[in-house]
């Protein structure tokens, strides 16, 4: 019974919802990866769950809020989170992970890998923030189609019925100038926010 219980969207909604299983599968999961990590970089296993831990109180965090999308696999934002977390320890205690390359150093908590994974990931959540914003300005019905679409999974035929198109082709006709008026929008947002 190796199979997952949870697809990676599955797995966030239901962390968000304090699902038991769908934590025990992350544990599952991800777990050991972080902790091989950590041993190889100055932890033991005890600091290894202890980061974990509080990388999954993050991720549990950021679940609960609906306009969160994690931009890369569970896994991949949870070793983020968790080099991140174990490097600011190793910094408080002014001591070094023993594996960090001679010209690598820690700046202010953070190493050099693990800041182009931050800026990676906080550019990520820009565009997501423009994105929205750009959603927001797009007005109705196009808001609501994009994101019954996107983020509800709604079929074009469930579209259509909700929507009143007279029938899946119409809604899908409406989705892409919705789309294409979307596009506008935030490749305006973002050249304005750029400069």
């Amino acid at each position: 019974m190796n199979k997952p219980l949870y697809t990676e969207q599955q797995l966030l909604v239901n962390l968000a919802l304090g699902d038991r299983a769908a934590t025990e599968q992350i544990y599952r999961q991800h777990g050991a990866t972080v902790t091989a990590w950590m041993v190889k970089n100055g932890g033991n296993e005890t600091d290894a769950a202890d980061i974990f831990q509080e990388a999954m109180v993050v991720l549990f965090g950021k679940s609960q809020n609906e306009d969160f999308r994690l931009t890369c696999k569970i896994g991949t934002y949870l070793f983020a989170v968790s080099k991140h977390l174990w490097y600011k320890k190793l910094q408080q205690q002014q001591k070094q992970p023993s594996q960090l390359p001679g010209n690598a150093g820690i700046d202010d908590g953070f190493d050099w890998a693990y800041e182009d994974d931050i800026k990676t990931h906080e550019e990520r959540e820009g565009h997501y923030e423009q994105l929205n914003a750009a959603l927001e300005q797009l007005g109705e019905p196009c808001s609501s189609l994009l994101k019954a679409y996107y983020h509800k999974d709604m079929s074009m035929q469930e579209i259509a019925a909700a929507f009143g198109y007279t029938n899946p082709d119409n809604a899908k006709t409406q989705k892409y100038k919705c789309l294409a008026r979307l596009r506008k929008l935030f490749y305006g947002t973002s050249a304005k926010m750029g400069n």
